[in-house]
């Protein structure tokens, strides 16, 4: 989870994310970098379990390879090559990942739970479900790794944003607006109903919002990429990957 920031006013602030991603990958990098792997993994284990889970029989299978591989970057010191310089985090992981898997079949057999392999903490029952609501069964592993990664990005962002508004007392607000992200939250003019405002200002309200998730998601993505330059891109890729 990132970091919540302070805002001013009662209304979301501009900011930055405190830790990016690139951040953590360098102090995981560190063989005293425990915590920041456990960082990494709650911001990435779904992505690369969905991957795995595509090409396996069952859950404890993409289970053990997930954990397996998430230990093998810290021990075998992986991820201090994935700097700045070689471009996006999403892609790095993926490329290590496939690496990982086909190393693990020519072994015959994924890493198991225990023994000296460290295993990270993965809910492998929410995650069997959250699998199989993405209806996955006829796209490629790799489909299913971008857009699970694309998804886990924009939760990460929205919850970031939960927490912007409820550190300024609008939390109420943020649970009832939210929708219109997504045009899921039926009418402007009921939701000013339920929170006794006027329709002008619920208007306002979802405008700001919607600016202030836009900043949020073009700075998350942002904070994956070696450059500037690729963010539009990158943005154009991950809104193809969730069919937007």
């Amino acid at each position: 989870m990132y970091t919540s920031r302070t805002m001013g006013n009662g209304h979301a602030g501009r900011s930055r994310f405190v830790t990016t991603q690139w951040s953590l990958v360098l102090a995981a990098a560190d063989r005293d970098g425990t915590e920041a792997l456990a960082r990494l993994c709650s911001l990435y284990w779904y992505p690369v379990f969905a991957f795995v889970r595509k090409q396996v029989r069952s859950a404890d299978e993409a289970l053990d390879l997930t954990q397996g591989f998430f230990a093998r970057l810290l021990e075998k010191g992986e991820l201090g090559q994935a700097d700045r310089e070689r471009g996006r985090f999403r892609s790095f992981l993926l490329s290590a990942c496939r690496h990982y898997i086909s190393n693990e079949r020519e072994r015959s057999g994924a890493i198991k739970r225990g023994g000296s392999v460290t295993t990270i903490p993965i809910d492998v029952a929410e995650a069997e479900v959250r699998y199989a609501r993405t209806l996955a069964t006829t796209e490629t592993p790799e489909r299913v790794y971008e857009r699970q990664w694309a998804l886990t990005l924009m939760d990460l962002v929205l919850d970031n944003l939960r927490e912007e508004y409820a550190a300024a007392g609008n939390e109420l607000v943020f649970e009832r607006l939210s929708g219109f992200l997504t045009d899921s939250a039926g009418t402007q003019a009921g939701a000013a109903r339920d929170l006794g405002m006027s329709l002008s200002a619920v208007k306002m309200a979802v405008h700001r919002m919607k600016k202030r998730y836009r900043e949020a998601l073009r700075q998350g993505v942002a904070d994956t990429l070696d450059s500037a330059d690729e963010l539009d891109d990158e943005l154009r890729h991950l809104m193809r990957a969730v069919g937007v």
